[in-house]
């Protein structure tokens, strides 16, 4: 009886299996990681692409925010006509509700959507015929999460026949990073991603909407 019980404490077969079996789910759950993770860094050049697309289609099309055109237009002390818009003078924030209708606020009172654009909006999302939009680069993103701002930043100057010079900034916020093996692996859910901007200076923008 004691030989036997050596010769099963000595017997090696099917260690590799039973090996396997401990080491495997560790090596896949590091190898869809960095799969997983790699995707979530796609997904952040993605977004970086994304605002960099709205800005520029924001810097070249006509304004989301319907009181813009109008601003630094009409200077009622005729002393100040062709000198410097001061900083400060207009900010308009416009974002879009989560059944995509865009609004826009004025120097941070209510966002509306009598003051917005919604054809603008939309074109920055969604692109035009011509120029791809930031939907376009990141599929996932939800016209809630996009934020556009035009603020006076000092440039330009009073009754400018082509308007204001805003500062133009477009954000992404509160947009998540999509999990899929690790979601299913170690229960991981989705972690939102750092907000991402582009900022330009709106000085080619449109009066109309020309696409």
């Amino acid at each position: 009886m004691v030989m036997g019980n050596r010769k099963f404490c000595a017997e090696q077969s099917g260690t590799a299996m039973v090996e396997m079996a401990i080491v495997l789910p560790l090596l896949l759950t590091v190898l869809l990681g960095f799969v997983d993770f790699g995707y979530a860094f796609y997904q952040w050049n993605a977004g970086n692409k994304a605002v960099q697309a709205g800005a520029r289609l924001a810097q070249i099309s006509t304004s989301v925010a319907l009181g813009l055109p109008s601003e630094t237009l009409t200077q009622s002390d005729v002393t100040k006509v062709g000198t410097a818009v001061p900083a400060g003078t207009y900010d308009y924030v416009c974002t879009a509700s989560a059944a995509g209708v865009a609004c826009c606020s004025i120097g941070g009172g209510a966002c509306l959507p009598a003051n917005a654009s919604q054809i603008s909006f939309d074109a920055i999302y969604d692109g035009t015929a011509n120029r791809a939009g930031m939907h376009d680069f990141l599929p996932m993103l939800q016209k809630s999460e996009v934020r556009i701002e035009y603020a006076a930043s000092g440039l330009g100057y009073w009754t400018r026949p082509s308007g204001p010079v805003p500062t133009i900034t477009v954000s992404i916020a509160n947009h998540p990073f999509q999990f899929f093996f690790l979601a299913g692996l170690l229960g991981f859910g989705n972690i939102t991603m750092p907000s991402m901007l582009s900022t330009v200076t709106g000085e080619d923008m449109k009066s109309t909407w020309a696409p």
